[in-house]
């Protein structure tokens, strides 16, 4: 009997053991509770050694197991659940787990006997304990020698960590490109290759981050970000319409280290939470990526590979988002961002200038579905939208003011991941926008989209390999006022209504050589058709080859 009642014992010791384990899933699917990725908020303290078997929810008095619970709990005092209160009795447990189970309950009976109240534990029961304690040795020497080593190495990092309060993070990506020569018909665009190209073109990009975490309350915490850019890789078209064809998603040249991050990040309750700041407050920062792999540092190559274009709208700086897990499998995030927060002058500012509101509906119907719907308000003040991928400058440019007109902009989206298999998985993502100037007749339209293939621990663990297939956003009809129109605008100077000649296919192919836990290598290729939506412009082809350090 006391073998049984030892049994359900050791379940619910090493249940205890692994509940802190399994409070942070720390998956990218939608969960119960909002995973803010901050190390000091995740832990919860797993539930204390209960006294009733009615504090364990799941434990009923039909189970066969109840009378054994029971009286482990009444008699000796060694159950104990997980912190939700339940005590998961079916799951299987190591030798290890068992080992640690007769421990904790050898401990319970030398304190009974020490504390004066060895009647409650019979010779028979001793027995039996000292026998267990005796099979189990090897196993208890194991445990306790891991303990010691966890214990010196905890102390270790406690002495040499940064901060108490502040956690450090960072990396470092340099990347060398290079791209075939290419001569584009340009502007005008009247079938005439007429844009120089020396040859070849070879060069560094570099970009080094810095993370500070401080911890403010247990669920809250101020994120700082510093980052500094050297270096960027474009085709040698001059004009607004193709100059975006090729942007890496590690490109961003700076004149001087930056704050690229400056934000308070607060979890109001177990599903709610809330972020608000002066930098970094921006849709990818603030909308969960239904693409698992979305990396500049570790993912797609391509800043057009990172995400859909209009998750990229209006590269706010400023502003508040939520998020909010409202049912398991689905969560709701929101964000209101300015580009320029700082400045009050007209046509700036947090609410007069270009500002950026934006909704997203994230579902999992399954474990291996991932499915976001999304919907982006943006006024830009001179009609850029400041994506940086494809047409994303959609009026055009008096040449007397020397400015361009505003817009209104109304973006629809959707993006969709399949896990195939747990080394394979799919995706696509389409997207759409719909600008018109305040107070005038006419709108101009663009598309976008883009499919995809994943290829997790192809060859080794933690390598990564991907395929990425996809048209940049192209206006594809646009009846602005006379004037404003930029397709026509660069064949005849006039700005008349019509869209894009052309259209721009872009393929990306990659793989990632996951060196160590921190370092990896990615070479990889992406050839573009009709740069510039361009029919009469040659191909462009870029070898480039990704290093990245993180720490």
């Amino acid at each position: 009997m006391l073998a049984w009642l030892l049994i359900a014992g050791v379940n619910g010791v090493a249940q205890k053991a692994l509940a802190q384990e399994y409070t942070d899933t720390g998956t990218t699917e939608a969960q119960e509770s909002i995973d803010l990725n901050a190390p000091f908020l995740s832990p919860v303290n797993p539930m204390a050694q209960v006294t009733s078997v009615s504090q364990l929810k799941d434990v009923q008095p039909n189970d066969w197991a109840f009378q054994a619970l029971q009286s482990l709990v009444e008699r000796y005092g060694c159950i104990a659940g997980y912190p939700d209160s339940s005590y998961r009795g079916n799951r299987a447990l190591s030798r290890y787990e068992f080992a640690a189970g007769v421990n904790a309950c050898l401990d319970r009976v030398n304190e009974l006997i020490t504390t004066a109240t060895s009647d409650l534990v019979t010779r028979e029961d001793l027995a039996i304990l000292q026998k267990l304690q005796s099979e189990f040795a090897p196993e208890l020497a194991t445990l306790r020698g891991r303990v010691d080593s966890l214990e010196a190495r905890t102390a270790e990092i406690e002495a040499n960590q940064f901060s108490t309060t502040t956690k450090l993070n960072g990396l470092l990506i340099v990347g060398i490109q290079g791209r075939t020569s290419n001569r584009g018909d340009v502007n005008p665009r009247d079938g005439q290759k007429d844009t120089d190209d020396a040859g070849t073109n070879i060069n560094v990009i570099s970009l080094a981050q810095l993370y500070l975490t401080s911890q403010i309350t247990p669920r809250s915490y101020l994120f700082t970000g510093l980052l500094d850019g050297k270096g960027k890789t474009i085709p040698r078209f001059t004009n607004s319409v193709s100059r975006n064809d090729v942007l890496l998603g590690y490109e961003f040249p700076t004149d001087s280290l930056i704050v690229s991050d400056l934000n308070f990040h607060w979890l109001v309750t177990d599903k709610l939470a809330v972020m608000v700041g002066t930098e970094g407050v921006s849709i990818p920062a603030a909308f969960r990526g239904p693409n698992r792999v979305e990396s500049a540092a570790t993912g797609p190559l391509s800043y057009f590979a990172q995400r859909n274009p209009i998750l990229n709208m209006g590269y706010g700086h400023g502003g508040i988002a939520i998020d909010w897990q409202f049912a398991k499998r689905a969560s709701l995030q929101a964000i209101y961002t300015s580009y320029q927060p700082g400045n009050s002058a007209k046509g700036s500012g947090l609410f007069d200038g270009t500002t950026t509101t934006g909704v997203q509906l994230l579902l999992t119907p399954t474990d291996t579905l991932d499915l976001s719907l999304y919907y982006v308000n943006n006024y830009s003040s001179d009609g850029c939208l400041i994506t940086f991928v494809g047409d994303e400058c959609l009026t055009t440019v008096n040449t007397t003011t020397g400015k361009s007109a505003p817009l209104q902009t109304n973006a629809v989206g959707a993006t969709v991941t399949w896990q195939i298999s747990p080394r394979i998985s799919a995706g696509a993502w389409g997207g759409y926008t719909k600008s018109y100037i305040p107070g005038q007749s006419g709108n101009v339209e663009t598309t976008n989209y883009m499919i995809f293939l994943n290829f997790p621990d192809l060859f080794a663990k933690g390598n990564l390999a991907g395929i990425y297939v996809g048209q940049p956003p192209k206006i594809t009809s646009s009846k602005l006022p006379v004037g404003n129109n930029v397709p026509d605008f660069v064949n005849t100077g006039l700005g008349r209504s019509g869209g894009q000649p052309g259209t721009t296919t872009q393929i990306e192919a990659f793989y990632r050589f996951q060196l160590t836990d921190n370092i990896s290598i990615t070479p990889g290729i992406i050839h573009i058709l009709e740069p510039g939506h361009t029919p009469d412009s040659d191909s462009v082809t870029i070898g480039i080859l990704r290093s990245t350090f993180t720490f």
